[in-house]
């Protein structure tokens, strides 16, 4: 592989995971973080550990920042816009559309390309198959470090919309989120009588599997609006078989707190009169 200089700001567990996987592929690595000692195992591995963060901005062209927060991002960047101009940005610090809009008109005020991630992955899977990383911004600058930032996973890019990564980001983990809401109260039920969430697990997996291609149904209504089609299970059978989840919560002293926002939506769909439409028609109570 054609070796790239590429330096990492930060070096947490993912920008760590990060930088470990560029020195891995081949590419010259400068590294910098604020606690100086968290450098060296990689600078034992072969990367150069920058003092500042400037003298990591200026050794390469390529700049990828992993940090806590956007708030964290700016602390570090915004005293060095000096020399920032030529250099591309790649930002895969968790974040909001919003925040990474206003990152990229920041670093083209300042002459840096600037392309925003999502990391669809944890530190132990970065450069593995089972690791993907979403990308938005300049379509120029995607094409110019691609082969660079596929080391990190599959690379999929999004569009020149800088947030549109950050979007599709927080989708993914509102989707993961939900399924970990309702695996918890679940194993919350199994042990309220003493049974082993370890010997119910595969069997709760078992049904979620049967769940795989739900989400694509369901796209197919929302896109099309329409909820009355093919409807096998209704809103308003569902909405009142939906009320057994509380009282069996009552029943066995556990919170059904997790579950109780979704039946609210759906009570609300009814009352409007969509009872006869099937759950997913409860997505247009939440646009606003």
């Amino acid at each position: 592989m054609n070796q790239k200089a590429v330096s990492v700001l930060g070096l947490g567990d993912m920008g760590a995971a990060l930088a470990g996987a560029l020195l891995a592929a081949g590419h010259r690595v400068t590294v910098w973080n604020r606690t100086a000692a968290k450098a060296e195992p990689l600078v034992a591995r072969g990367a150069t550990s920058a003092d500042t963060a400037a003298d990591a901005i200026v050794a390469s062209e390529l700049v990828v920042v992993c940090l806590l927060d956007y708030d964290s991002v700016g602390q570090v960047l915004a005293p060095h816009t000096d020399v920032l101009a030529g250099r591309t940005l790649v930002n895969l610090t968790n974040g909001t559309p919003g925040q990474a809009r206003e990152m990229a008109a920041w670093a083209a005020d300042h002459g840096a390309d600037y392309l925003d991630g999502g990391i669809m992955a944890v530190p132990p899977m970065i450069a593995t198959p089972s690791a993907f990383v979403l990308y938005s911004g300049p379509s120029g600058a995607f094409e110019t470090w691609r082969t660079v930032l596929d080391v990190f996973g599959e690379s999929r890019y999004l569009g020149d919309d800088a947030g549109a990564a950050a979007l599709q980001d927080l989708a993914l983990l509102s989707g993961m989120y939900g399924v970990i809401a309702g695996a918890l109260h679940a194993f919350a039920l199994v042990r309220s009588t003493g049974g082993s969430t370890r010997e119910f697990a595969p069997l709760l997996s078992e049904w979620l599997q049967g769940m795989v291609t739900w989400p694509v149904a369901a796209a197919e209504q929302i896109d099309a609006g329409d909820y009355g089609e093919n409807v096998v299970s209704n809103l308003g059978m569902q909405a009142a078989g939906f009320a057994n989840h509380f009282i069996a919560a009552e029943e066995q002293g556990i919170s059904a707190e997790l579950l109780r926002p979704l039946h609210e939506l759906m009570q609300r769909r009814v009352a409007d009169g969509h009872g006869h439409e099937d759950v997913v028609g409860v997505v247009e109570l939440l646009k606003r």
